[in-house]
């Protein structure tokens, strides 16, 4: 009869899912819109006790018999933010997002202070990219001294909410990860990149302890009270969102493949050993569950989408009749789809671009399409350098917003050339924190099962949503493909400045 909760604190908004394992089903979720708090400076930023509020907001919406059912429950928050707390546990400032591109000068600081991106590299896996979390720290020195200067404790957003639930400060390997402090092949803090970013200061007094992936900790009872749920409640470690996603997409063993097109892209394939690439061609993570978790992150996808359905004045409900009335290419129309900058490719500072435009392609229908197109064209190139790495799919499980349009499903499986499936359950994220607080719970109780195992169980695709590959269009993408290519190509110089 106990159920296990999942709560993904994303970039637009926060999801809850409850999950009878017993009945396979989820059978309440709830969601709360964020706000997005933009500057001309690339700032992406959001305050914490909005999650909390977002948060709140959602267990209200639960039926309290179905609250008073729930066991366990993890966390799944968007990677990279910088959450500075107080010893109180007081947030000194708005929390610095994934998606801001302002720390972009200070990224290169931190590596030219270790010999550069080679070195970088080397010494944690993984080059400090414009967004990750350590970046984040020498510009709040700078900018917001008097909260540089009371920090105590360096949290990710997910450990921030993990923080609210329990009142205990700690992180986990997946989320740390993406912070480039940690040495993704050892699983440890770099202290030599902890004194690249601030040389005056001790940063790994301020980092929280790292717990197990199947670690659990016990509720706050007052915020079990606030929230309508038992004191008994138990908190799995939780993870970043990508992390998260793996589990809620089956991508826990090797050969698995997930792409989730939210208002960013990622591709991400499970491995049970690191895979660092020497030229930083990927994110080198760890997952959440014990292993590694090689990644792709492109900064616009959804938000690309969506940017042109406001524009012209439609829904993104309406999306895919503009795909069926265009061609394959968009009749030569190329979007570059950099609003946020771009991490894949690298292009910190990147802007989007329009490119092929003539009377017959300046359409709502093309443009829109050419971002679909743009947005699916970056995860290809970020694929591409898996490829050469020697890794081999033979299918793509498919999450996230954009995997609600059967177009934009069909678009994955020609352009890649590859079947697309789509999960039962389609909050990826959340669905995975819940059954990432199943794991740790039935372990603490016993269970013997695996994460894989779990998975395999519980990770159920729809057959109806399912994509295969049209070999003429795949054809015609390829050309779409290297057109984008050339037009990146040849704009790069511009884009970085």
């Amino acid at each position: 009869m106990s159920l296990v909760a999942g709560i993904d604190a994303g970039t637009q908004s926060l999801k809850v899912v409850v999950y009878d394992a017993a009945a396979r089903a989820v059978v309440a979720s709830a969601s709360a819109p964020l706000e997005l708090i933009s500057g001309e400076d690339g700032s992406r930023e959001q305050h914490p006790a909005d999650w909390v509020a977002a948060m709140h907001a959602c267990f209200d919406r639960i039926d309290p018999a179905v609250r008073a059912r729930i066991t366990a429950l993890s966390v799944s928050g968007q990677q990279h933010g910088f959450v500075p707390v107080d010893a109180d546990g007081a947030v000194l400032a708005p929390a610095k997002l994934w998606c801001d591109t302002s720390t972009t000068a200070e990224c290169g600081q931190i590596m030219d202070a270790v010999g550069g991106s080679t070195a970088t590299i080397a010494l944690a896996g993984n080059p400090i990219l414009a967004g990750y979390t350590a970046s984040k720290l020498p510009w709040t020195k700078t900018h917001r001294p008097e909260a540089y200067a009371q920090l105590a404790t360096i949290l990710l957003p997910h450990d921030y909410l993990n923080f609210v639930l329990t009142g205990q400060r700690f992180c986990e390997w997946g989320d740390a990860s993406g912070t480039g402090w940690l040495d993704v092949r050892a699983r440890t803090w770099s202290a030599d990149l902890l004194r690249a970013t601030d040389a005056d200061r001790d940063l790994a007094a301020c980092l929280p302890p790292i717990a197990a992936p199947d670690a659990l900790f016990d509720i706050d009872p007052a915020m079990a009270k606030q929230l309508g749920l038992p004191t008994t409640v138990k908190v799995a470690v939780g993870g970043g969102d990508n992390m998260m996603a793996a589990i809620g997409t089956g991508c826990v063993e090797e050969g698995r493949l997930a792409m989730s097109l939210g208002t960013s892209g990622t591709l991400f394939a499970y491995s049970d050993t690191p895979v660092v690439d020497p030229h930083g061609a990927w994110a080198a993570f760890c997952s959440s569950t014990g292993g590694w978790l090689p990644l792709i992150c492109t900064m616009n996808c959804t938000v690309a989408t969506e940017q042109v359905a406001k524009a012209f004045s439609f829904s993104t409900r309406e999306g895919d009749a503009h795909l069926h009335a265009t061609p394959p290419g968009a009749d030569g129309l190329v979007m570059l789809p950099f609003l946020n900058g771009e991490r894949t490719p690298d292009l910190p500072l990147g802007k989007g671009v329009l490119a092929g435009l003539d009377t017959s392609n300046f359409t709502p229908a093309h443009v829109y399409r050419a971002a679909m197109e743009g947005a699916t064209y970056s995860l290809k190139y970020g694929f591409d350098a898996f490829v050469r790495a020697g890794m081999q799919f033979d299918r793509i499980v498919l999450t996230g917003g954009g995997s609600n349009s059967a177009a934009w499903r069909q678009l994955v499986a020609d352009v890649f050339g590859l079947p697309v499936d789509v999960p039962v359950q389609a909050e990826g994220a959340a669905f995975g924190a819940a059954l990432q607080a199943l794991w740790a719970w039935g372990r603490a109780d016993g269970d013997a099962a695996s994460i894989a195992d779990i998975a395999r169980a519980h990770v159920a695709t729809e057959p109806a949503l399912s994509a295969t590959p049209d070999p003429l269009r795949t054809q015609a993408y390829a050309a779409a493909y290297r057109r984008f290519l050339q037009h990146l190509d040849a704009l790069t110089p511009l884009q970085r400045g």
